[in-house]
């Protein structure tokens, strides 16, 4: 028996649906994904309130009142072969985000090197070595879940998350690894820490990052933390970011 087609639009609810794309955790996926959300973006469907990417899909949220679901899943089935067009202008960027690794700004750093068996700085090469994926943004305003994670660095979450893990921390969860753009409760090992603002509610826009985009974590010494963290107090940090494809580094 052959498995589901995509993309297919399924329920979510009396208020959203869901406009998969593929049945796993896949780059070309989540493009279609993105594409549908910023062709949404662009071109707006009457009734549409809200679009949240995931890894596979596109939730669709929506007020029955002004489209019936009906007629909004065969429209969202035919805006989903439109990758190529909902794209076009709006360009991927790969951002490069300073990170000060180990210390009192990565206090697991140590212990993710004792897990793999490694050095320290094994974890650091290996960590800022790849171009990372913004699959997607959830748990808090910005936080980016990050594909493209080193199999020989990946480590299980705390058994007790933290109460509180700072801003800026750059943390690993298993496969995955990302930055926590507020102070909040989490379970990451945490290796390290930026000082740019994943988050900045005086910011327009105020998230920096977009799925679709990419990452790469640049490390940095005390010094030129510090200095970085002046110039984003003082509002005259620009990060550095580039058009990017995935995969073109």
């Amino acid at each position: 028996m052959s498995g589901p087609a995509y993309p297919r639009v399924v329920p979510a609810g009396d208020r959203a649906v869901s406009v998969e794309f593929g049945g796993a955790i896949d780059p070309a996926a989540n493009d279609g994904a993105v594409a549908l959300a910023r062709s949404l973006g662009r071109r707006p469907i009457n009734g549409v309130t809200e679009t949240v990417v995931s890894y596979r899909s596109l939730l669709v949220m929506y007020e029955p009142e002004r489209v019936s679901q009906w007629r909004l899943r065969r429209m969202l089935a035919r805006r989903a072969g439109e990758r190529r067009e909902a794209s076009a202008g709006m360009p991927n960027y790969l951002y490069e985000i300073p990170v000060r690794y180990g210390g009192e700004y990565g206090v697991d750093l140590a212990d993710v090197a004792a897990h793999h068996h490694i050095a320290e700085t094994d974890v650091v090469r290996l960590h800022a070595a790849p171009a990372y994926r913004v699959f997607m943004l959830g748990f808090m305003p910005g936080f980016p879940y990050l594909g493209g994670l080193e199999d020989t660095i990946a480590t299980p979450r705390l058994d007790t998350p933290r109460a509180m893990i700072p801003a800026g921390s750059v943390g690993i969860g298993g496969s995955q690894t990302g930055v926590y753009p507020l102070d909040s409760p989490g379970g990451w090992r945490l290796i390290g820490r930026t000082p740019v603002r994943l988050f900045d509610a005086a910011r327009e826009p105020a998230v920096l990052l977009r799925a679709g985009d990419g990452v790469r974590f640049v490390p940095v010494d005390d010094g030129e933390y510090a200095r970085i963290s002046e110039a984003v107090n003082a509002g005259a940090y620009e990060t550095v970011r580039r058009a990017w494809e995935d995969g073109a580094v």
